[in-house]
């Protein structure tokens, strides 16, 4: 008869003595070392993040929501207005207008700042100094904006004498047109025996009434002695002049002033200087008919003319105003002006950026498409064009932020006349708030509004970036 084995307790079925508590000896969940060297790791990052994270509250998150709570205020910050900032500030022309310049900003810059980095990064490869050019280039970002302001606000000047720009401009403008010969004078009307009358042109003329054969003594006035050319010689009288008398209109053009004062006026006085270089015109019945210049004595000889009566006129174009150059902080051109200030100082940022991507291109690409025939601008604008989209694409979208925020440059360098003509967001938000406006409230409105436009720009670069480290 065979043994029965004992019963088997449930609790012992698996092997697990009764009232043991499962896996003995092992540490409880809570007591995991895994687990508590992540809460450990946690716990010195939150350390450290902590200044971080309270800086960022403090200078950016704080300003962003009181900003925005304050554009549904008044201007004294009392009465609760809603969203009339916002519509007060659409139906200013003087923000309209700053939007559009924005605008003109945002589309213009970046792209230039993108294709000039993009041209000089590549230029720079076939460089042998290429470092030192490109250090060249970046030297500009080391000057704060308040002084690269200073430098262009002088460079744009209107006055040749002092405005780099204008003073090339002057010395192209006059290697192919003549200077007037005396800007600022004018003739000594009605004194003389030939007195001078001022035609509605501006222009000098007498009366028609000298037949060929006759001599003229023309007197001007308002030429500073020392504008004087240096070649001017003692005044010729009119009986002195070359070819008088011989069928020909002669005579003289004049200073008629006589150092240390005295003479008559309208006569030619001892002392008294001719004026060279002047264009002396004869005219019948309303058109010239003949010219001549002055010589260094101020004598004039207008052959080649029939019988009858004429006028003798000297043109407005001998008294006109030198050429002054361009109007660059002129309404129309101020805002160019003040982008390619900001060009200068941007493009050495572009092209490093721009250059560090070609730099980590693959080379057997660029050489497997010269080996197939590929000439150099193929290769820039099917290879490395393509190949440089991510950068070039990171460098425009931050210069569209940076450009968005363009401020210090248009205060300093738009003179006040045309300040509202180069008015972009950030100043007209500037000029609202405490530049003489006082309401804070459709200041802060203009703000939320440059935040909203900043935005997009801002998470499509986060994106890109994430993309990229994926």
């Amino acid at each position: 008869m065979s043994a029965t084995a004992p019963a088997v307790p449930p609790a012992e079925a698996g092997g697990t003595p009764a009232g043991a508590s499962p896996r003995q000896g092992a540490p409880a969940r809570g007591d995991d070392p895994r687990r508590r060297a992540t809460r450990r790791r946690r716990t010195v990052a939150a350390a450290f993040l902590l200044p971080a994270l309270l800086l960022l509250g403090a200078l950016v998150a704080y300003p962003i929501l009181f900003s925005v709570g304050r554009s549904l205020f008044d201007a004294s910050g009392t009465r609760f207005v809603g969203a009339d900032n916002y519509v007060e500030m659409f139906r200013d022309p003087t923000t309209l207008k700053a939007v559009r310049n924005t605008a003109i900003w945002v589309v213009v810059a970046p792209a230039l700042l993108t294709g000039l980095g993009l041209i000089l990064a590549v230029l720079t490869e076939k460089v042998r100094w290429a470092t030192a050019f490109k250090l060249l280039m970046f030297m500009p970002m080391a000057i704060s904006f308040l002084a690269a302001g200073i430098i262009f606000r002088i460079t744009y000047e209107q006055d040749p004498d002092r405005g780099v720009l204008n003073a090339v401009a002057v010395g192209v403008h006059d290697v192919f047109a003549d200077r007037p010969a005396y800007p600022g004078a004018r003739a000594r009307e009605d004194a003389g025996p030939n007195p001078l009358a001022k035609g509605e042109d501006g222009s000098y003329g007498t009366a028609a009434d000298l037949a060929p054969g006759s001599t003229a003594s023309l007197g001007i006035v308002g030429v500073p002695p020392k504008e004087v050319p240096s070649d001017a010689k003692p005044a010729a009288g009119p009986e002195g002049s070359p070819g008088a008398g011989d069928g020909a209109l002669a005579g003289t053009v004049y200073l008629d002033f006589t150092p240390g004062g005295g003479g008559e006026p309208g006569r030619i006085d001892s002392g008294e200087r001719g004026l060279p270089g002047m264009t002396v015109q004869a005219v019948r019945d309303g058109k010239t008919v003949g010219e001549a210049t002055t010589a260094a004595d101020g004598s004039f000889r207008i052959t080649g003319l029939e019988g009858g009566s004429y006028a003798l006129r000297l043109p407005a174009s001998n008294f006109a105003e030198p050429y002054g150059g361009i109007s660059w902080l002129g309404p129309a051109l101020v805002t160019p002006a003040i982008i390619g200030a900001y060009l200068w100082i941007w493009t050495g940022f572009s092209m490093v950026l721009i250059g560090a991507g070609l730099a980590a291109m693959p080379r057997d690409v660029l050489e497997a498409a010269r080996m197939d025939g590929a000439n150099e601008w193929q290769i820039f604008r099917r290879i490395t064009v393509p190949l440089l989209a991510p950068v070039l694409t990171v460098v425009f979208v931050t210069l569209v932020i940076n450009v968005m925020k363009v401020f210090d440059l248009v205060y300093i360098i738009a003179p006040g006349p045309v300040l509202q003509d180069a008015n972009v967001l950030a100043m007209q938000m500037w000029l609202v708030s405490f530049g003489g406006g006082n309401n804070q409230g459709l200041g802060s409105a203009i703000g939320v509004l440059l935040l909203l436009l900043v935005v997009p720009a801002m998470v499509f670069n986060i994106r890109r970036f994430r993309r990229s480290q994926s």
